[in-house]
């Protein structure tokens, strides 16, 4: 059985895979490009995604527009196929990246970290752009569905449900990332229902994307058996050729076993799951502290608390100087163990699904 198309209304990907928005730095266009040339949805992460820019420290806000923009604009001169942009509800700037993202035309918003509540608000008149929460439960599903009903006329084009397996900041409470109840399995059946209703009474389709610790085309098709009308990957695309973190950055990946997945503490109050290395061994010693807060980049960052700068750990391991940094990971990073092309994973994916689905 060949892989089923991913339809968010009009917006039709060939493919029912999204490439997830992973920060700082690690999918700009030229990931988010590729995915899309290869059939799927390509998504930039927009966290501090100006982190090149000369004028960073002074011009916070204008340089993060700016390398936003240039993104998008790069990323669709080198795809014709659809591309999303991921904006955590937490970033100071939040607004600013959705105008954005808006006025440049990205076919998808996808937003999680907190729930968009206004996230309708930023469309304009003849705005195409596709409105993608990520949640982590059926009751957030409802209560983002009844918001923007009310206070928008406006339905959800589709839901990202993240479980607790994923990599980076996790939407979960530490004792439930190992608690079956919040299992990805348990979670994909939940949201499909929850959003049932609201389908049905307003005759539009809400498809629900699976994400979180994805690795086969096997899984692709147990989630889909499921309900879910897509996937959302993150880790595996980061051992790719087209990735845009640096080497170093990737061959972590590839060298890590499985005692290296671990779960931190985020300096943000969130749990996240990350890979081990000198890095966090020396924050849990104790060893690190920051002096200033160059960015205040996240709402709920408590820097005067805080053992070290997670904008500036994330942008240093994005450009491969892993001493002074991690890397956030799903928790199958450790199966990871070459390099290859987007072409070459999506091809594989294909092939394990059409196995494994008949």
């Amino acid at each position: 059985m060949p892989f089923p198309s991913l339809r968010f209304g009009d917006l039709i990907a060939e493919v029912p895979i999204i490439q997830g928005g992973m920060g700082v730095g690690i999918s700009l266009s030229g990931l988010s490009s590729a995915v899309a040339n290869q059939g799927g949805v390509g998504v930039i992460s927009a966290a501090i995604i100006g982190m090149n820019e000369p004028d960073m420290f002074k011009n916070y806000v204008e340089v993060n527009i700016r390398a936003l923009q240039r993104e998008i604009r790069k990323a669709k001169e080198m795809t014709t196929g659809i591309l999303g942009v991921n904006i955590m509800v937490a970033l100071t700037n939040f607004a600013d990246l959705v105008k954005t993202s808006v006025q440049e035309g990205i076919d998808i918003i996808f937003s999680g970290a907190g729930l968009p509540f206004d996230l309708p608000k930023y469309l304009h008149e003849g705005s195409r752009t596709k409105l993608v929460p990520i949640v982590s439960s059926g009751r957030a599903a409802v209560i983002m569905c009844k918001k923007w009903l009310s206070k928008f006329n406006y339905l959800p084009d589709g839901f990202v449900v993240e479980g607790p397996m994923a990599g980076g900041h996790l939407g979960f409470k530490l004792n439930q990332l190992d608690d079956p109840a919040y299992s990805l399995e348990n979670l994909v059946p939940e949201v499909v229902e929850a959003v049932k209703p609201f389908e049905q009474e307003h005759g539009k389709a809400i498809p629900v994307i699976a994400a979180g610790g994805i690795f086969t085309g096997a899984d692709i098709c147990k989630y889909l058996r499921m309900g879910a009308a897509g996937v959302q990957l993150g880790t595996r695309f980061v051992t790719t050729h087209e990735c845009d973190a640096d080497m170093a950055f990737k061959q972590a990946f590839i060298d890590a076993k499985e005692e290296d997945v671990i779960v931190i503490e985020s300096p943000v109050g969130m749990p996240g799951r990350a890979l081990h290395n000198s890095f966090l061994e020396n924050v849990e010693a104790g060893k690190r502290k920051p002096f200033k807060c160059p960015y205040h980049c996240i709402i709920t960052c408590d820097y005067k608390k805080s053992p070290y700068c997670i904008a500036q750990a994330l942008i240093n391991a994005k450009k491969g100087r892993m001493k002074l940094g991690f890397a956030f990971a799903g928790s199958t990073a450790y199966r990871v163990d070459k390099l290859l092309s987007v072409k070459e994973l999506m091809d594989s994916l294909r092939e394990e699904y059409e196995a494994a689905c008949g």
